[in-house]
């Protein structure tokens, strides 16, 4: 996105606001799915990034609106990141077995260098790769939505990778359950298969919920865990990472990841209450959705055609893998 000047309020609030009305444009779209159809096909996160995507494409946007949008796809997103960590609580740990949590762990590790290899391996480019793997191996939208401030990725590659991952997350929720006589599986390790291969919480419900409330149940803790993650990934991509060649080091944590790590610290010690949890998550979210609408709008939709091809290929290929790394921890552990 190309420079205008200082940042001021002047220059920053007609890309702000723009970014704004397209996120409310993703929620109202959001809430006439429940409306229609009892559930959300396509979540804002990502509606926001379709929405602005479009408005980019087809519509003739002033550079007065590049600030604000600038503004809202780095600032806006790295606060909604600091937020994230009070939904985080490492008491879910307490609640299973020291080889579940070492096996889910594990999982998340070699799932992700797994699916990095398979995207460079196909031609992605650095930066996307690791969104494509971050995206699956742990939380999908906002795996990617919190490493991509932290590695420098493009606009063009946040949209790209959430867009393929939240098309492959609807296929996933669908037809999971569909596995469960195919291969076997107790509602106890339908649980732990969904927890490790689904993207989002909301979606672990949806794919557990037609099998009984146990794998809800296991399921739920399972996804939890493999969350808690997400801090521990995002801290090491902040150590190893540089913009590129021709810029200096970043810094050694980006301040954004320290405050989540401080927020997740105090949550799992108790020190906020639930209603203070409960808002700054639905805050987090909001300013998530606003960030995705602006990283939408830096992006013409047409060119993504290039790459959509090889991220498909790549987001596929991963989310096998992990299906098939889950399926061996669930055996090699002996759940029933």
């Amino acid at each position: 996105m190309p420079a205008a000047g200082p940042m001021t309020s002047n220059t920053v609030l007609p890309g702000l606001g723009l970014s704004i009305a397209v996120a409310g444009v993703a929620a109202g779209l959001e809430q006439a799915q429940l409306w229609l159809f009892g559930r959300a096909w396509l979540e804002a996160l990502v509606l926001a990034i379709l929405v602005g995507m479009a408005v980019r494409t087809f519509l003739r946007l002033g550079p007065r609106h590049d600030r604000g949008v600038e503004f809202a796809a780095k600032t806006v997103l790295e606060w909604a990141v600091v937020l994230l960590g009070v939904s985080v609580s490492a008491g879910a740990l307490s609640a299973a077995g020291p080889l579940l949590i070492a096996g889910i762990a594990t999982v998340v590790v070699v799932a992700i260098l797994a699916s990095y290899g398979i995207g460079r391996a196909l031609g992605l480019p650095h930066r996307l790769a690791v969104l494509v793997a971050c995206g699956n191996s742990i939380c999908g939208n906002s795996a990617i939505a919190a490493a991509a401030p932290v590695i420098g990725a493009d606009g063009e590659d946040v949209a790209a990778s959430i867009a393929f991952t939240a098309a492959l997350g609807v296929v996933v929720v669908l037809c999971l359950p569909l596995l469960v006589p195919l291969l076997g599986l107790s509602p106890l390790q339908y649980g732990v298969f969904a927890g490790l291969t689904v993207y989002a919480v909301p979606q672990v419900l949806a794919a557990t919920a037609p099998v009984g409330l146990v794998s809800v149940q296991v399921g739920t803790l399972v996804k939890l865990i493999r969350v808690l993650m997400l801090g521990p990934v995002i801290l090491a991509l902040a150590l190893g990472g540089r913009d590129n060649r021709h810029q200096a080091p970043r810094r050694l944590v980006p301040w954004f990841i320290v405050g989540f790590l401080v927020l997740m610290a105090l949550r799992s010690l108790d020190l906020v209450p639930a209603m203070v949890v409960s808002s700054l998550t639905e805050l987090s979210t909001v300013l998530t959705i606003v960030a995705m609408a602006a990283l939408g709008l830096g992006v013409d939709g047409r060119m993504l055609g290039a790459a959509g091809g090889r991220v498909t290929a790549a987001a596929v290929l991963s989310l096998v893998v992990l299906g098939g790394i889950s399926l061996l921890l669930i055996r090699s552990l002996g759940i029933a």
